[in-house]
Parts: structure tokens; C-alpha cells; sequence
């Protein structure tokens, strides 16, 4: 999760005008992954707890952002068992008041689901050491054994069999990955790998060059 997301626009939302928008993840079918919101105290408690309400007594379980071109959104909730949240401190002294930081994401972003090898990820837009911090995910999630010095070769396989996926839809500054392991198919892969001697147990040692000399000029 990231610590703080950079500075983006607001967008609105059409069901809930006391709120405001700066980042939102969804997947394929527009259920909502990752949403960072802000709005005063009141507006943020009345909009969790409408989010466990059924249709007919004015839950929500869809809503739609309005971006800065005026494009309307779809997000679809979902199962608001699968979602966790979490408030910053109150910020004081802005243009609207006393104003309240609100993150509602899938949990699987903080804590991945090994028994069935599947996991996401929200990271800030053009972060560094991309590749490491998905590779060390893959680490936590997959049952197999995998060695450090596989990475490179493994996340290319993951990313070639659709394992390791980017989620297509991304407000703000922030983007979403989808990981989800076929174990029999990657432990199969590995296996060939290793037979073929793409995988080694031990890291190869980087070949050796001698030291460049100065020729010496009488």
C-alpha cells in the first residue's frame, strides 16, 4: 500500500456529492479493488456504513465517478466482506473544512490468499523497484519454493502465462496488479526449467574478467 498518494485531481461522484475521489482500482468488470476518498467526517461514516445496507433501504453497491472531462464511471462494490478500510488522522484547515482521509481496498492488497495462491497489489505510478517489490509477492503468495535468483526468469513466465497481470481500469496516481498462481501449471514450468538448465539451485557466479592494464609505453 502506498504511504500517501501524490497530489491528483478530484473527481466526483454522482450518488454521494459530499464525497471526492483522487485514486480508484477496479478489474475487469468494474468492481471496486482500491479507492482513496475524502469528505468530512459525517459524509465518510454515512458512506461506509451504506455500503453494508441492501438496495431498498439506500445501500450502495454501485456509484459512479465523474472525472475531470466529465466521463461517467461505473464501480461496482461487490462483496463488502472481501473489503477492508482505513481512516487517516483528520486533516484541518483546508478550503473545505475539517476533512477525512478514507482508503477502502480488496484484502487481498495487504495480505495475500495463499490457499489459493492469489494476491493483489497497488503501487504509485512509475515506482521504483517495481519488478523487486511484485517479485517479493510472488515470494509470499506461491506454496512452491522460489528462489531469490529466479525472479527475472519467473516473472517472465508468470507475466507470459497471464498469472501476473496489470488491472485495467486506474484513477489517480496509482496503478493495480493481479497475481494468481496456477500452482500445477508453474511447478510443471519450473520443472521443465530446471531440466533444461534455464533455473539453476545455485546463483551463477557473473564470468570473470581480468583487470584492464595500462600498457606501459617506453
Amino acid at each position: 500500500m502506498p504511504k500517501r498518494l501524490s497530489p491528483s485531481p478530484l473527481c466526483r461522484i454522482a450518488q454521494l456529492p459530499d464525497l471526492m475521489l483522487d485514486g480508484c482500482v477496479c478489474d475487469e468488470r468494474n468492481t471496486l479493488i482500491f479507492a482513496s476518498l475524502w469528505g468530512r467526517d459525517t459524509a465518510i461514516q454515512e458512506f461506509v456504513a451504506r455500503l453494508t445496507l441492501r438496495s431498498d433501504e439506500k445501500g450502495i453497491d454501485h456509484f459512479h465517478v465523474i472525472t475531470e472531462e466529465d466521463t461517467e464511471l461505473s464501480v461496482f462494490v461487490g462483496n463488502v466482506d472481501t473489503l477492508e478500510k482505513r481512516t487517516t488522522r483528520t486533516f484541518t484547515h483546508t478550503l473545505f473544512g475539517s476533512m477525512v482521509h478514507l482508503w477502502i481496498f480488496d484484502k487481498r492488497c495487504v495480505k495475500p490468499d495463499k490457499s489459493n495462491a492469489t494476491a493483489l497489489a497497488i503501487l504509485a505510478k512509475n515506482v521504483s523497484l517495481r519488478d523487486r517489490r511484485l517479485w517479493k509477492l510472488v515470494q509470499q503468495t506461491c506454496p512452491l519454493p522460489l528462489l531469490d535468483h529466479w525472479g527475472d526468469t519467473v516473472m517472465e513466465l508468470l507475466r507470459s502465462e497471464g498469472m501476473l497481470s496489470s488491472l485495467p481500469f486506474a484513477l489517480g496516481p496509482i496503478e493495480g496488479y493481479r497475481l494468481a498462481i496456477s500452482v500445477p501449471s508453474l511447478a510443471a514450468a519450473l520443472g521443465d526449467l530446471i531440466r533444461q538448465g534455464a533455473l539453476d539451485v545455485i546463483p551463477r557466479e557473473p564470468p570473470n574478467r581480468e583487470p584492464l592494464r595500462l600498457r606501459h609505453v617506453a
